[in-house]
């Protein structure tokens, strides 16, 4: 039977950068915080794990890259984690001890075709553990030079005691077909973690929960220069930065539009409510963006859920040679 009430807490906070220890130390740290207050669900940062290397060059210019900046990345690479693996193990006794579930942010190691490919993830641990992964689909900017494209395969929602649960990460969600793509899979709680401290995101994540009557959760690192390394080859880059380098600004807004939490700036916290999950259904009652309110005779849209493989063989390797499939 499901719960029509859950209790959710967001968290503000970022860990030092490049220190894949001090990530899962606060994570550890504000879950049992959390879930000593009540929370059932837990949601982290964009990239918490080991954080947004916010300003960064990593040496490079069009055309061009630096050794120092090479080194740099291969730091941040050493700092991300592999899904499953040890870390996630980790959270997962963790979310099982505290009966908790987590959605946080990580950097990612590709383990299939490459050692050198990064993503920027959603992973969803649950109390019977690991449940799922989400890759960032088109990674924004400069944010390219560090992290892979994600494909279809990891459009996630995951089913809860308490509601249906999935997001997309910060950019993403200007993508409309995307977030159409998530609607379709019976979303309740829409999850938008984020590294955009700006006015405008708000306007975003407002329309989010307008668009599919939902409740959206943004989550925001709030990061200063005390959270960088001042051994990084291009610390330079920050150096004359204001102090504080992203503000925050995490947010849960209801499923009409309406913030629940209004958002925190410009400090660490971690934002508490009790969603009730009745206001969802009652708020598809006049909109229903993928039930009622379509028009499937005008408009479909084609998601392609395959997982992409770069290489396929057709032989498997066996002791005694090479084996037809």
């Amino acid at each position: 039977m499901r719960n029509h009430h859950v209790k959710v807490a967001v968290v503000q906070s970022a860990p030092i950068l490049f220190d894949k220890q001090s990530a899962m130390d606060e994570i550890a740290s504000m879950t049992k915080d959390a879930a000593e207050q009540g929370a059932n669900l837990i949601v982290f940062p964009e990239v918490f794990l080991p954080g947004y290397p916010r300003g960064l060059s990593f040496g490079t210019r069009v055309g061009s890259r630096t050794d120092d900046g090479r080194r740099d990345w291969e730091r941040y690479w050493s700092s991300a984690i592999d899904i499953p693996g040890a870390e996630t193990q980790i959270l997962c006794e963790l979310a099982k001890e505290l009966g908790v579930y987590l959605v946080i942010g990580v950097v990612e190691r590709d383990q299939e075709f490459s050692t050198g490919t990064l993503f920027n993830s959603i992973v969803y641990i649950g109390p019977e553990g690991l449940l799922g992964k989400h890759r960032k689909l088109v990674p924004t900017g400069s944010e390219r030079l560090l992290w892979g494209q994600g494909d279809g395969s990891t459009l996630t929602v995951i089913d809860t005691p308490f509601g249906r649960i999935g997001g997309l990460i910060c950019w993403e969600n200007y993508m409309p077909l995307a977030r159409t793509a998530m609607y379709a899979q019976g979303i309740d709680i829409y999850l938008a973690p984020t590294a955009d401290a700006r006015d405008t995101w708000q306007a975003t994540i407002r329309h989010i929960a307008c668009e599919g009557r939902c409740y959206v959760i943004s989550c925001n690192q709030f990061a200063t220069k005390a959270s960088y390394p001042a051994d990084l080859a291009y610390y330079e880059d920050i150096k004359e930065d204001a102090d504080i380098l992203s503000r925050g600004g995490s947010a849960i807004v209801g499923p009409l539009g309406e913030y629940v939490v209004e958002p925190l700036y410009n400090q660490e916290g971690i934002l508490f409510a009790t969603l009730d999950l009745t206001q969802v259904t009652q708020s598809r009652f006049d909109f229903d963006v993928v039930g009622h309110y379509s028009r499937p005779d005008i408009f479909q849209l084609v998601v392609n859920d395959k997982k992409q493989e770069v290489v396929r063989f057709t032989k498997t390797r066996a002791k005694s040679g090479w084996n037809e499939e």
